[in-house]
């Protein structure tokens, strides 16, 4: 249900073999300083991810997020979230150390106000990739699921009202849910996403804006909800299927 695809990678050296000329020499003396000099990586952090392949942390125990690197504690993090799924953040940039270990990644988090990053200790959490992405046109009411860059999903969705406006922005999912009521308000499934209400700010868990179906197929194509994206219910089934908890969910005005 919440399986995340990582990937690996393999190094291959190659060594030729010739006379013992002194330019031979002199390369094989080279070789180890040029070794050497391939691991140092700069301190400086670097974004992470492409327009085909994001990145996902998930919290390996209970963590704290930072500011900046070694800096004050923005907000700290269990396991597990509150509603009992793996704490996931968006991992948005790396920072190494010397010789090419990740030190820290800055990630999006699932907190107020919406977009806000904060660090966190590479060794606190496990990086995989996810190569899916949601996008979502508001003015349109469209709904857009992609994977490796290519489009395997588009469907008609409701938006939020004038009142209770859907936010602009980057997000990303945080949790795969099941509706203890297949056929309630919220549908078959329900992707929960890192993204909040602009006004709702009293609700419960301070108002988070989902992706679910729905009991009132007639709003699809409408503004008619407080916030939240409403999938025709055969829709959203499809796209819970194919969408892992990290997907980033970019929401277009």
């Amino acid at each position: 249900m919440r399986k995340i695809l990582c990937g690996f990678c393999v190094v291959a050296a190659l060594a030729g073999c010739g006379g013992a000329s002194q330019h031979a020499a002199r390369q094989q003396q080279a070789a180890p300083r040029e070794a050497t000099a391939a691991k140092h990586c700069s301190a400086a952090a670097r974004p992470l991810g492409s327009i085909a392949t994001a990145y996902v942390a998930i919290v390996r125990h209970r963590t704290a997020a930072f500011r900046s690197p070694g800096g004050p504690v923005l907000a700290r993090f269990g396991h597990m979230n509150r509603n009992g799924f793996p704490t996931v953040f968006s991992v948005v940039a790396v920072a190494k150390t010397g010789r090419c270990a990740p030190a820290w990644y800055r990630v999006q988090l699932p907190m107020r106000p919406n977009g806000r990053t904060g660090w966190v200790r590479a060794r606190a959490v496990q990086v995989q990739s996810v190569d899916t992405r949601i996008l979502i046109h508001v003015r349109a009411r469209r709904l857009e699921l992609l994977r490796a860059g290519r489009v395997v999903l588009r469907t008609a969705i409701s938006t939020g009202e004038p009142a209770t406006p859907t936010p602009i922005g980057r997000f990303y999912v945080k949790e795969r849910l099941l509706p203890t009521d297949p056929n309630g308000p919220y549908g078959p499934a329900a992707l929960g996403t890192s993204a909040f209400s602009p006004v709702l700010k009293n609700w419960a868990q301070g108002g988070p804006v989902g992706i679910h179906g729905t009991d009132d197929p007639s709003a699809i194509g409408r503004p008619a909800s407080h916030g939240c994206i409403r999938l025709p219910n055969a829709a959203m089934k499809r796209l819970f299927a194919l969408t892992p908890a990290g997907t980033p969910v970019i929401i277009r005005a």
